[in-house]
């Protein structure tokens, strides 16, 4: 498939294309942004190295193969805890800003009430990010810069992909603090390494979920699925099985590849890289496979 120019040259966005979509999968990184405008961190009660831990950092790194292999890739330049764009785009609390709100806000979920809504209230160490109130107007700023190109190039890619090959494939990738397993780096043996999560299966085939699984499984991953993270908004509005759409999250462990404390890679990470590419070719075929449209049955 070759991709007519119509997707935006967006600034919020790195969006790279291969020259011929040869496998019906698309790759989203929606959590590895960096880039923190300097209004947001004159805003900010917290330090800029609190907001960093919010990132999936180096996410688009490792999984840059993809346009080479077939694939587009899309990720947000914007950081996660000034968008975050596995939200529903309303899904704020009320209680964050001052002035008129531009509509009912989705505030009644668990991720809101964690102060994770889509502008977050709090960084990863659960410190306030805020000195004070929000401007309510910086609701609709943030999703007409950020929110919505995200999610209008990720639908572009996916329905175009599935134009082209009768169905499509979306690897969501993140990374989650190697605290999450309560054990860390220090228990090799106990340590979760991948968390697939495909909405508890309403988001994904299972035949992908499993070629994904054991792929890692036979490199010696531990992998679980949807625990802790069985995806997010993304999941959820892209994983329509029935509709031949299929989303499949992807949370690596960070002690994998880099130094959480001191947010660097580690030596190993273009191995892990190498690991991921291998992981994506292996999917692109998988979805090659199962996603092959099939003849309608004789009436």
């Amino acid at each position: 498939m070759d991709f007519l120019p119509v997707l935006p040259d967006h600034e919020a966005l790195d969006c790279r294309l291969p020259a011929h979509q040869t496998v019906p999968v698309v790759v989203a990184s929606p959590h590895s942004g960096s880039t923190y405008p300097a209004a947001f961190l004159e805003q900010a009660a917290v330090s800029l190295a609190a907001l960093r831990r919010a990132e999936d950092a180096f996410v688009d790194e490792l999984f840059a193969a993809a346009p080479s292999l077939g694939m587009p890739f899309l990720a947000a330049r914007f950081p996660r805890s000034y968008v975050d764009a596995n939200r529903e785009p309303y899904e704020l609390d009320p209680g964050m800003f001052e002035g008129p709100l531009p509509r009912p806000l989705n505030h009644r979920t668990t991720r809101v009430a964690a102060g994770l809504g889509m502008i977050p209230r709090v960084a990863a160490s659960g410190e306030a990010i805020y000195r004070g109130r929000v401007p309510a107007e910086t609701i609709e700023h943030r999703l007409e810069t950020c929110w919505r190109p995200y999610h209008q190039t990720l639908s572009l890619l996916v329905e175009n992909t599935y134009s082209s090959f009768g169905g499509a494939l979306l690897i969501d990738a993140h990374s989650m603090p190697s605290s999450v397993s309560s054990l860390g780096s220090r228990d090799r043996d106990q340590r979760v390494d991948i968390v697939l999560g495909d909405n508890h299966g309403e988001a994904c085939a299972p035949e992908l979920v499993a070629a994904a699984e054991r792929w890692f499984r036979a490199r010696g991953l531990r992998v679980l699925r949807n625990q802790p993270y069985a995806g997010g908004f993304t999941t959820q509005r892209y994983g329509r099985p029935v509709l031949a759409r299929h989303t499949l999250q992807i949370e690596i462990n960070r002690a994998l590849y880099m130094d959480e404390a001191r947010h660097e890679k580690l030596p190993v990470a273009g191995v892990f890289a190498r690991l991921i590419t291998g992981l994506l070719e292996e999917m692109g075929q998988q979805a090659r496979e199962t996603l092959r449209p099939r003849p309608l049955a004789a009436e």
